[in-house]
C-alpha cells in the first residue's frame, strides 16, 4: 500500500503474516530502508511487495528496529540475509535481541523462542540522523513501552511522517515497560505535531488532528 511518495506499507495485517506488526518501506533516490521485520513467517511475500513497490531488496540498505518484541524483529535476520542491509536499533534493547532474551522480547508470547540477533548500529543518543537515498531520516529515543523503544521521522510531500510503531503500548513488567518514561514519550510524539502517523497494529492516520487524537487516546 502506497502511504506517500517515499513511503509504502509491505508488511503487517493484510500484507503478511496475522503475526506481523507492520513493516514500512522507504523509498529514497537509489537506496531505500525498512522500519521493523514483522516475525518473519511470510518472509517471501514481504520480499515480493518490497519488488511490487518497486524497489530492488538490494537497495535496501538499513533496517530500523523501533523496539526489540518479537512481531517486528522475528524477520531481521531473514532480511539481512536476502537485502544485505544493515540492522539498526537502540542499545538499550539491542542487549536483549543479540542475547536471544525471549521472555523480554516477547517471542514466548508467540509460542517459540528469539535467536541472538547481531545489531549492527546501536544507537546511543536520544535523536540521531541518517540519510537514505536523499532522505533525512531521524530516530529517535521514546522509552515506555520498551527500554529501547524509539520513533522515526522523516518529510515526503511536504508531509511530516511518524514512524510510531507501538504508540498504543502495552505496558507489561516482563518486557521491562515504564509508565513514567511512556508518558514523557507519548508527549513528546505529540510535540513533535506529525501530519502523518505509520502505526505498528492500528493503521495509518493521515491528517495532524487525527494523528493528535490517536496519541491523546493512550495519555
Amino acid at each position: 500500500m502506497k502511504i506517500s511518495a517515499h513511503v509504502h506499507l509491505v508488511g503487517g495485517s493484510g500484507e503478511s503474516a496475522g503475526s506481523d506488526a507492520a513493516i514500512y518501506l522507504i523509498r529514497g533516490e537509489g537506496e531505500a530502508a525498512l522500519v521493523d521485520a514483522g516475525t518473519g513467517e511470510s518472509h517471501a511475500r514481504v520480499i515480493r511487495n518490497i519488488e511490487e513497490a518497486g524497489v530492488a531488496p538490494s537497495s535496501v540498505t538499513h533496517l530500523f528496529l523501533t523496539h526489540c518484541h518479537y512481531d517486528h524483529t522475528g524477520g531481521a535476520e531473514q532480511l539481512r540475509r536476502a537485502t544485505g542491509c544493515k540492522i539498526v536499533a537502540h542499545e538499550l534493547d539491542a542487549g536483549f535481541l543479540e542475547m536471544g532474551d525471549s521472555r523480554v522480547t516477547a517471542a514466548s508470547w508467540y509460542g517459540t523462542h528469539m535467536e541472538p540477533l547481531k545489531i549492527d548500529v546501536k544507537v546511543e543518543e536520544s535523536v540521531c540522523e541518517f540519510t537514505i537515498g536523499g532522505l533525512a531520516l531521524t530516530f529517535h529515543h521514546t522509552p515506555g513501552h520498551s527500554p529501547g523503544s524509539a520513533v522515526l521521522t522523516m518529510m515526503s510531500n511536504d508531509k511530516l511522517v511518524l514512524f510510531g510503531q507501538d504508540v498504543h503500548g502495552p505496558l507489561n513488567g516482563t518486557l521491562r515497560s515504564n509508565r513514567g518514561d511512556y508518558v514523557k514519550s507519548l508527549e513528546y510524539l505529540l510535540s513533535l505535531d506529525a501530519d502523518i502517523l505509520c502505526e505498528g497494529h492500528f493503521g495509518v492516520f493521515v491528517g495532524k488532528e487525527k494523528v493528535r487524537d490517536f496519541i491523546e487516546s493512550y495519555l
